[in-house]
């Protein structure tokens, strides 16, 4: 048996270059498949007769297995070995979206309704789709850990797992605004046949040993931590703040604006390409040229997010709604590299996979209840799930610029964030 903590030496004496893009490739397309959905989701509830507080359900159940399973995934990453985990997770989503995309045209044409067709989407996104996206983000993380030889490229590896992120929520609004104007059912079928090209590209290019790192007992790593609680409490805020908003933003449109079903799914894409090129312009720019380390990154990109929330809260021009998600996009996009890499620095090669499960864990979690109560409070009063984002937003810019720990600087803040990755 391994020793816990141990490798498996290559025989041949020379590791294999990592394959880092692959797997950052892999992360692209699983999140291009989940943005791609975002901008159709109010529309198609809306045609299909599903009540917005049903969507909230579905979402929070994906989010739920998030949380459920991402630490397990994390560590049999480690245990299992990158190809084995990343081919079953794409070959499950691209099978849930497929069934998905399906049910959503029977639903169309009324041959499934009501409860049958609401338990049937909470089956097939929910557990289907939130199961598989669980098993990427941790997985790639805990390879970038492993393969990176010292603190500073494993920084940079980090920050290019939320820079594939933001292109994902730029391209993914992209297509998903764009296929909505032909019709709701092309972004749907869209879904599937772009993860069928990552799960081709992994299981025909990824080795299904990278650098032969496999730990037998990889160790789990405490939310309480002292190395890694305030990075998660931040993270958790964070995406929560963001949750309040993400589900409500095509119900926001429609309603403030007095849309189409196609028409909504056009502006809603183009508020999702605004945050996420405001994501992608942070990661892309003000990351790299900065050299902030990870507690300046929080700081920064939380005012800068807040001023989004604030500016999202009025009933005003279009105009103004897009310029309030680029700005959430760019605080978030720029908050996001020092959430992750910092408590990857202070923590050990062997608790590498737990943490990344464990990060998963926080990120799911924060739309397990956002959802279903964003679109809950939608129902009483429009404007309220984006003033509750926006008051948890405050609290977390409140808490990165106070927080003693931050200050003073920990181990995860030992090296500068963002330069590109070799």
């Amino acid at each position: 048996m391994i020793p816990r903590g141990a490798t498996v030496v290559p025989e041949s004496g020379t590791a294999p270059r990592p394959q880092i893009p692959l797997l950052l490739g892999a992360v692209f397309l699983v999140f291009l498949g989940q943005m791609s959905l975002n901008p159709i989701i109010a529309p198609l509830s809306r045609q299909i007769g599903l009540a917005e507080w049903q969507v909230g359900v579905m979402i929070s159940v994906s989010a739920l297995m998030m949380v459920v399973t991402s630490q397990m995934w994390g560590r049999r990453s480690q245990s299992w070995g990158r190809k084995p985990v990343l081919v079953a997770a794409l070959a499950l989503a691209t099978t849930t979206t497929a069934l998905f995309a399906l049910l959503a045209d029977l639903g169309m044409r009324g041959i499934v309704t009501g409860t049958a067709l609401f338990l049937l989407f909470v089956v097939f996104r929910g557990v289907g789709f939130g199961t598989a996206i669980a098993a990427v983000a941790p997985t790639a993380q805990a390879y970038i850990a492993d393969v990176t030889p010292d603190p500073a490229a494993r920084v940079r590896g980090m920050a290019g797992i939320g820079a594939v992120q933001g292109v994902a929520m730029v391209a993914g609004a992209l297509v998903g605004g764009l296929l909505a104007g032909i019709g709701l059912m092309a972004p749907l079928l869209a879904v599937p046949a772009l993860l069928a090209v990552g799960l081709t590209a992994v299981a025909v290019r990824l080795r299904r040993q990278t650098r032969t790192d496999l730990i037998a007992d990889p160790a789990r790593v405490s939310p309480w931590d002292a190395r890694v609680w305030p990075y998660l409490l931040t993270g958790l805020g964070m995406f929560t703040a963001l949750g309040f908003v993400q589900v409500v933003s095509g119900f926001l449109v429609q309603d403030r604006f007095g849309l189409d079903a196609e028409a909504t799914g056009l502006l809603t894409g183009g508020a999702l390409l605004a945050a996420g090129a405001g994501m992608a312009f942070a990661q892309a720019v003000v990351v790299p040229r900065s050299g902030w380390r990870p507690a300046l990154l929080l700081r920064v990109g939380c005012l800068v997010a807040l001023i989004g929330f604030v500016l999202l809260v009025p009933d005003t021009h279009r105009a103004v709604l897009i310029v309030a998600m680029a700005l959430i996009g760019l605080g978030l996009g720029t908050a996001m590299p020092g959430y992750v890499a910092g408590p990857t620095l202070a923590v050990d090669r062997d608790e590498q996979g737990g943490l990344a499960g464990l990060i998963g864990v926080t990120n799911g979690l924060t739309f397990v209840l956002a959802p279903t109560a964003s679109t809950a409070l939608y129902a009483v009063w429009a404007p309220l799930p984006v003033l509750v984002g926006a008051v948890l937003m405050a609290a977390v810019s409140t808490f990165v610029l106070t927080y003693p720990g931050f200050r003073r600087g920990r181990a995860g803040e030992a090296q500068p964030v963002g330069q590109p990755v070799e």
